[in-house]
Order: C-alpha cells, then structure tokens, then sequence
C-alpha cells in the first residue's frame, strides 16, 4: 500500500514517514481560501477534501491522504503570515493566550467512492513573549511557512507553555487520528 500525499508540507512529509508508511508526494495546488461564515471546522474540512480530491480524479486506484492546518485565536483565523510584519502580529496575539490548531484529514479512494473527512483541534498555550522575543523569532525566518506564526517541532517549542491534544495535530497532521481513518478504511499501515 503506497499512499499519495496531497500536500507540499515538510512537516506532514516527516510525520508520514515517521512511521513507516510509504507515500509519494503529488501537491494538489488547490488554492486556500477561506469562505465567508465557514467555521474553522468547516474550512479545514473542505480544503483537505479538495485536495485530495483533486489529487485522486487523477490517480483513482490509489489511496490520497490530504490534509489542511489553521490557527484559530478568539475567533480569528491566523494562517501563514504574509511577511514579517504580520508574523509579529500572530506572535504578539498569541503570546500569553490559549488558542486552538485545527486540522482537516481526508483519505480518498476513486475507484473506490470511499473518502472519509475528520477533524482534530489541539488548545496551545504560548508563554508571554517579550517584544524582542518575538522579534528574533521572527527573525530566524521559521515562522514565515506556519499557521499561527510558530513551528512547534523548531524553535518555536520553547515558546509553548502547554498542548491539550494532539502534539501532531500542531505539527500539521494528526498521527493517531490518521492511523484510526486508514484501519477504518481496510488498511492497515502497520503491515
């Protein structure tokens, strides 16, 4: 069984391989772009089901995994940042506050209509963070790819005071959970 990835995300390529699946990486270039009222929930959902959805029109006898990360702080969506400028902003947001990472999973199959959606949220505390802190922080040029401005597997884990959920789930794609979707599927990623 070799999956296909639908996403260009280092990190979801490290966590695939962490625990031994084999995969091959096909990015879906679905563009992200949150749509007026969708919860988080909802945008999460839907982006990680056209993705793989996109990807498996094309190989449709293979199975896609396809996911989608954002950061929600008080009802805001804090994505990847724009710039610099806009990664202090996250930062300084986020400093001394809980928030909460979400992650949509998809799995799809097209030959065989099977695809199943889930959905994991993780609460993140950040420590309070200095104004320089932050500043070198964003300086070191980790932030710019991330939802929320921090890369909880880098750098940024020294800022995380705790994680309720799925560590994972933070790093931009929830291991366990996967794991539950690919066996309730038939599949077995352990053999």
């Amino acid at each position: 069984m070799k999956l296909i990835l639908a996403s260009s995300s280092p990190r979801r390529r490290e966590l695939l391989a962490s625990i031994g699946a084999e995969f091959e990486v096909i990015v879906s270039n679905v563009p992200e772009q949150h749509q007026q009222g969708e919860t988080p929930e909802d945008y999460v959902s839907r982006l990680s089901r056209d993705k793989a959805r996109a990807v498996a029109e094309q190989y449709r006898d293979r199975w896609v995994v396809a996911a989608d990360t954002t950061v929600v702080l008080a009802g805001e969506l804090l994505e990847k940042p724009a710039d610099k400028a806009d990664a202090v902003r996250m930062l300084t947001a986020l400093a001394g506050k809980a928030h909460v990472v979400y992650t949509g999973v998809t799995i799809e199959n097209g030959s065989r209509d099977y695809r199943d959606t889930q959905v994991s949220a993780t609460e993140v505390r950040m420590l309070p963070l200095p104004a320089a802190d932050i500043e070198w922080y964003v300086g070191t040029g980790e932030p710019m790819d991330k939802a929320g401005a921090y890369a909880a597997q880098g750098i940024g884990a020294v800022f995380i005071d705790s994680i309720h959920g799925s560590y994972t789930n933070v790093v931009g794609l929830p291991l366990a959970l996967l794991f539950q979707m690919l066996r309730k599927a038939g599949l077995d990623p352990l053999r």
